[in-house]
Formats: structure tokens, sequence, C-alpha cells
């Protein structure tokens, strides 16, 4: 019955109607210029709106006069307006420059409003800081993001968590979902693979961390990536960028906006990069892991009336690397018997590796490494006022094509020759919502949202057997493992398909108890369906009848075949207590419980006696229960420095393992049965004056399995007597305790350079994360050691016209693994991911 009353109170919300008082005006500098998107908030209310790039705004508010404007901009003073009464309702409002810490501005919770004022652990990057950092895709943004992990050994195998948790570690199954929301402009991307995209024509980037489903139309629990994209104009204006460095890197952007009738706006965008690859195939002399990335952007945007605005945007990305290889990072003795060690089956079939020193970056691979990775998709968003708030409706369609080829023994040797998981994604969105203010003391957003997935292999997804398979998977001292051609050409054909609804109602309310004291509960109700249906079918290799040798054959690949159908609902919340001790503090506490909807395993399924395990196929949801304390502060006009402590209890876990089956392509899910990730989280900024900036993060993030009673056993365990073990209390993979970041920028008094006004500057960046696992069952092996990356920049800066730059990242030419992952069928070799070496370069950008 609670659930259902907060739900009405939601509703009834968005229907109060009050009188309406309605205000337009014009935002100027000191020289008469209009000052784009600067925000305008009625002071006491979250009634806000943001001026256009003609500097001109209209708002509307359900207070009566007399009330105070806020107004405020990157790089200006904020001012106070007073009205007292209204003679004219058009106003025109002077902002001067200042030497202050910018306000930064955020729309996450659908209205717009300083991060400091915003209950909610967040890190907000501006484009212009992630482009001058050389951040042009997820991978790189963690670096000024210590809470933020992204880990991928090709995009579909990419898995994007904050606070260490979000989706499953290492290789990733279809059949869940992620626990962090990835938008851009307000359009869900479900698949990781969106994450490894160039970043086209950025405009800000929100991170919000912890359980946000009762502001985001997808489930988030862990947290949110809400990208937001330069819109169109009506003044015309375009930007030019291109960037050369060492590896033969080349990147290009552009962007070009204007008004296209008076009413109509457009813009459109461009990016491109290319680089040569980082390893080298000493079989075949060239250069893997390259860059071969493009990607365009278009926009549309009409405005028939001041309280209707249609945004029309439609994007394709394509990469196509010759990339994704994985270099041979170690060997462990495993449990199994002698012969079936990594290095006595090499040294059987007279084969070495090309290093044992993985950093020397050489392989022999001898099949292709491809990661065709496409998407694209096309939306409309609708944004009208209604009373004191904005009705939104936001409709899309996305698809991602995915065609590969890996190598995944890493070797040489014809082990695995093929293995191709070609798939085709749809996915289609609509959500609907209201924010607003719907008293003086009440505002809030209310909403629905529909996602329908389909996902099919194309037409089907391949692993085959080269004519070494027979010494990997012997195990036997039975002569007919040599049998000749008895696993060359051997394999398994998968087709697939997972058909996915999911339909949720969510809502959150702000009430101002107070001026300084404000009560935040949410909701959420979610239903979810999947449809699975798996089948996999055994084909080549020798032509035999001999039951002896169809064994062997079998127990590297079986046919298998299952269906799963599963659904469920549930009721999820929070509730936030904001209370603001003084101007400069804002202190809050958040209690949460939210959910992961149920899995399914979309990559076979681990047998055991020679029987397939379907009751594996359904993975229980993850149970979410979440705690948080912070304190944000401002301690001067120049300064700011926030605090959080937070701890997540999850119950039934959903992560990924590996097992000693090859037949399993990309591991299996499991329920872990509770984990609990914990941590503090520090960040700071300061201006010291007009030349000299300064930031800090740090965060200490404790992540283990308080019970997992059933996990498989880690690489160097393979061939125990049992295949599963307690690894409880043990540590979750890929959390760092301690990561950070810090830096800051020197910058010159304005001068003249170039026909027009800049400033020289100086940068300097140092990331740090101390060492973390990298396995789902801790390893005394597969663990990545801790690293430092500094990066810095040099050059001069305009808001107009040229700027011109040299850069170079991980200048002290670190070598360190991004992450190790076993090899197929766990040998007992591993492979690692290796980051960049030292890169340099020079970018170039002109601006209208």
């Amino acid at each position: 019955m609670k659930h259902h009353f907060l739900i009405l109170v939601f509703l009834a919300g968005a229907l109060f109607s009050q009188a309406q008082t309605t205000l337009s005006g014009t935002i100027k500098d000191e020289k008469g210029q209009a000052v784009e998107a600067a925000t305008i908030k009625v002071k006491g209310t979250n009634t806000s709106t943001v001026a256009d790039s003609r500097g001109k705004f209209v708002l509307s508010t359900s207070r009566n006069l007399p009330f105070t404007l806020l107004i405020s901009s990157a790089g200006y003073t904020s001012s106070e307006v007073e009205l007292t009464q209204l003679k004219d309702s058009s106003l025109t409002i002077i902002l001067i420059e200042n030497n202050q810490l910018s306000e930064v501005v955020i729309t996450s919770r659908r209205r717009v409003e300083t991060a400091q004022d915003v209950p909610i652990p967040i890190s907000v990057l501006g484009g212009a800081q992630v482009e001058d950092a050389g951040a042009f895709n997820v991978n790189r943004l963690k670096e000024l993001v210590p809470t933020v992990q992204l880990y991928s050994s090709n995009p579909r195998n990419t898995t994007l968590n904050i606070r260490g948790i979000g989706s499953t570690f290492g290789l990733t199954n279809d059949g869940i979902d992620p626990g962090v929301g990835f938008y851009v402009d307000g359009v869900y991307y479900a698949r990781p693979a969106a994450t490894t995209l160039d970043f086209i024509d950025i405009e800000q980037v929100e991170v919000l961390r912890g359980p946000q489903g009762t502001l985001f139309g997808k489930n988030t629990t862990a947290g949110a990536f809400n990208i937001t994209t330069k819109a169109p104009k009506f003044k015309p204006g375009a930007n030019f960028e291109v960037s050369y460095g060492n590896y033969g890197f080349v990147q290009a952007k552009a962007s070009i906006t204007g008004g296209i009738t008076k009413k109509l706006a457009g813009r459109i965008s461009f990016s491109g990069t290319q680089r040569n690859g980082l390893l080298e195939n000493v079989a075949t002399g060239k250069s893997v892991n390259d860059l071969n990335n493009i990607g365009v952007r278009g926009q549309l945007l009409y405005t028939p009336t001041d309280k209707l605005k249609i945004t029309f945007i439609g994007d394709i990305t394509d990469q196509k690397p010759d990339g994704y290889a994985q270099v041979v990072a170690g060997v462990v003795q495993t449990q199994r018997a002698g012969y079936r060690q990594f290095d006595s089956i090499i040294a059987d079939l007279g084969y070495q590796l090309p290093s044992r020193n993985p950093f020397d970056r050489k392989i022999d691979h001898n099949t292709t490494w491809r990661s065709g990775n496409q998407l694209g998709g096309a939306s409309v968003n609708i944004d009208a006022k209604v009373g004191a708030g904005t009705l939104t409706s936001t409709t899309a369609w996305r698809y991602w094509n995915w065609d590969p080829s890996n190598d995944r023994d890493f070797t040489g040797l014809p082990v695995l020759t093929l293995s191709q998981a070609t798939s085709k994604h749809q996915q289609w969105t609509q959500e609907i919502r209201y924010a607003g203010d719907f008293s003086s003391r009440l505002s809030g957003v209310a909403g629905v949202f529909l996602i329908g997935q389909d996902l099919k292999t194309d037409p089907f997804h391949i692993e085959e057997s080269g004519s070494a398979q027979w010494r990997f998977s012997q195990s036997s001292t039975s002569s007919l493992w040599e049998t000749p051609g008895l696993f060359e050409g051997y394999g398994i054909r998968t087709n697939s398909r997972l058909k996915t609804f999911g339909a949720a109602v969510f809502g959150q309310l702000d009430w101002a108890i107070t001026e300084k004291l404000h009560v935040l509960p949410g909701i959420r109700y979610n239903y979810d369906k999947k449809e699975v249906d798996f089948d996999r079918k055994t084909y080549g290799g020798l032509d035999t009848e001999d039951p002896a040798l169809l064994a062997l054959k079998r127990a590297v690949y079986t046919d298998q075949a299952f269906t799963a159908d599963v659904d469920e609902s549930n009721f999820s919340g929070q509730l936030t207590v904001s209370y603001k001790v003084r101007s400069d503090i804002n202190a809050f506490a958040t209690y949460s419980l939210s959910y992961k909807p149920v899995g399914v395993n979309l990559g076979g399924l681990p047998t055991a006696n020679g029987e397939v395990l379907t009751d594996l196929a359904r993975i229980k949801p993850e149970g979410v229960t979440h705690y948080e304390i912070g304190v944000k502060t401002t301690p001067s006009r120049n300064f700011i420095f926030n605090v959080v402590v937070h701890q997540t209890d999850i119950k039934d876990y959903q992560t990924q393992v590996q097992t000693a089956e090859v037949g399993v392509n990309r591991g299996y899910l499991a329920n872990a049965e509770k984990v609990r990730v914990r941590g503090v989280e520090t960040d700071a900024n300061y201006k010291l004056n007009d030349h000299f900036t300064f930031y800090g993060n740090l965060a200490y993030t404790e992540g283990r399995y308080l019970s997992f009673t059933n996990a498989p056993v880690p690489l160097e365990e393979t061939g125990a007597s049992t295949s599963f073990k307690d690894v409880s209390a043990g540590e979750l993979p890929g959390i760092s305790k301690w990561a950070g970041s810090i830096g800051g920028e020197i910058q010159s008094k304005r001068i003249k350079a170039f026909t027009k006004e800049g400033r020289y500057f100086l940068a300097v960046d140092n990331y740090f994360r101390s060492g973390f696992s990298s396995s789902a069952s801790p390893s005394k092996y597969l663990n990545v050691p801790g690293y430092a990356l500094f990066n810095g920049r040099l050059g001069f800066r305009s808001r107009e016209g040229i700027s011109v730059f040299l850069w170079g990242r991980n200048l002290l030419n670190k070598n360190y693994f991004e992450q190790l992952l076993p090899a197929a069928g766990n040998a007992g070799h591993y492979a690692g991911v290796l980051g960049d070496q030292r890169t340099y370069g020079v970018t170039l950008r002109y601006s209208l």
C-alpha cells in the first residue's frame, strides 16, 4: 500500500496547476555580447532555465512577486536580481567576468542546478577539459574520474563499473544487464561496446555514483554516465581540430552549426582517429592493435514556440581496427598432470613463444584479430514547458553490428583457428517524464520508460579447432588423442537469440521542509522479461564411428540446446535527506534499495559427468542495499572540497566465471551469495588566482565476497579434485583499494596571438591506482600491479581563432597491464591487455 500511495503522490503532484509568472530576458557581458548557456534560477526554488546561443531566456514560475533571480555562468561573477514588480516582462542582465572557480551546472536531475547543491556524489567534466586531456573515449576518461573502471579485451568484452560494481568483470555475457547506465543526450545505450567509441562533440560528461533508478529510465544499480553533446545554435559557428602524434597517430574533428530558418537550427559533427599498431606480429611482420575509428553525428533543433523544443539526432560510428590482440603475460603451474602443463605441451609440439616478456610487445598469432564495431541510431526529443516544469518525450532506435575474429589461444599454434561471435543487436526506447515544481516547496521528476531489445547471432557464432588442439585438450595418455585429423576443423556453430522487454515507472520528489532541510524520496517499479533460444551444434573433424574417438571429440565440444523464458517485477526506492548547514556546506545521507534484473546465460553452459547444467540457464536478480553519507563544501569562492562515505551490500551478485571447458564461450554466469563494497571518496578543486588552478581526487574502495561458496577454482588450481571452491572473504576483481588523480594548470595573462586574444598554458595530470585482482576467483597470479601515469600539455589556447598545444601521455613510459585473463581451456598460460606506452604529439584547433 505504501508503494501505491507514493506513486499516487507523484502523479498528483505532476497535475498541480498554479498561477504562473512568466518573464523573458537577455544575458550579456560588459561588452554587450550575449552570454550563452547562462543559468537563470528563481532563488529558493528548483525553477530554472538556460539562456540560448543569443543569450535569451524565458522563465515561468509559480512564485508570486517579489522574488530573486540567481544568474551564473562559467567565467563570470554570479549575480542576484531582485524583482519586486514587472513593468516590462523583458529583462537585460549584465554579467561581469571574474577569476573565481566557476560553478558547475548539471542536468542529471532533469533540471538545471549547480553540482555543489545536488545531494548526489557526482563528477562533472566539461567538453573542453575532456578534449584538452586527450580523453576521447571512456577508457581515457577514467584517468580523470578514479572511481570509474573500464576493462576491455575488445569492444564486446567491455566492463564499465563505478566503485568496482555494475557489470561482470572480464568477458561479457549478453544475458545480464549493466548496472551502470550510459546515456547520450537522454538516450540509453544498452551495449557496453558503446563505451569504447570516440566521443563526438561533447558538451559535458556527468558521472553519478550510486543507484540512480529513481531519476533515469533504465535501472542503474551502480551509477550512471550522463553525456551531453553540443546542441545546434542559431548563431553560425564552427570548430576544426587536427592532431598528429607518434605511432602514426592522426585525429581529426569538425563541427559546424547555424540557423537554417528562423526556427530551425542544425549541427553536424565528425570525428576520425587513426594510429598504427602497438604490438608486432613477428610471424607476419605487421603491427597490430591499431586505431581506425570514424563517426558522424547530425542534429536538427526546431523551436516553433518559446515553450516547445524538438531535437532530431542521428549518428553512426564505425571501428575497424586490426586490434585487441593480447600478449601472453605469464604461465602458471596448474594441478593437472605434468604432461598437461603449458610448457610440456608446447615442447611436445616444438613451439616456443616469441617472448616471455609481455612488454616486448611481440606476438606470433596465426588467427587474424578483427574487431568490427558499428553503432548508430536516431532519436526524437521533445521538451515542452508545462506549468512550472518541463514535459519531455524521448523516442529512440539504436543498432549494433559486431564482426570479430580472435585468437583465443594467444599463440602461433593452430589450437583455436576460429573464434568469431558475429552478432546484431537492435533496441528501441521510449521515455516520458515530467520535471519541475509542483508547489512552492515540492518539486521532482516522474516518468515512464519502455525498452525492447533483440540480439541474435549473425548468422552464428563459430569456435573451430586446429591441428594442435589434441595436445591442449589431451586428458589421458591414450595414443588415440594423436589420431591424425581428429580435431582439425572440428568446431561448434551456435545459433542464439535473446529478446528482452522492460518497463518502468519511476519518480523522485524534493520536499523543502525548510530552505535548509530537504527530504528526497524516490520510488521505482520495474518489469523485465527475457526469452532465450540457444542451439549449438558440432561439425567437422575426423569423420568416424569409433565410439572411443567420438568420446574424445565430445570431451572438447558437444551439442547443446536450451531455452529460457524468465520475467519478474519488483519495487525499489531510495530516501535522501539533505541539510544545508551554511551556504557553503551541503550535507546529505542516502539509503536505497535497488535491483539488477534476472539474468540468462548466453555463452553456453558447463557440464558435469557429461550432463549439461541447465539449472544455470537462469541467474537470480541482484538485490542491492546502498548507504551513503556525504558533505559538499565551498570554503571559499575559489575552493571546493567534497567527501563521501559509501557502502553497498549485494545479495545474489551476478558474476562471470571462466571454465576449463573450451566450448563454454566467454565463460558462464553465476551468483555469489553476498558481496560488499565500501569506501571513502574525496575530491577538491582550487583556483589560486587567474593563473593557477589545481585539482585532486582520492578514493579508497574495498570490495569482497562475503559469501561465495561455489566459485570456480582459480587458474592455478585447475585440475584439483574439486571444480569449485569457497572464496568467501576474497577480493572482488577489478577494484583497486587506492585510486586517484592530481593535476593542475598554469596560464598566462590574456595576450593577443594569431590575431585573437588567448593564454599560454602548461597543464600536468597524474593518475594512479594500486594493484587489483583480475580473476573472478582470487588467484595468486592473476593480479595486476599498481601503476601511475603522468600526462602533460603545453601551448596557446583561445576561445576563438587558433589554439595550438603539444601533449604527451604516459610521459614516463610506464609498462603496465590493464587486465589479465586465462587462455581458453586453462592450460596454464594467461594473457594481458597492455596499457599504451609513451605517446606524444601536437594539436591544432580553430574556432569560429
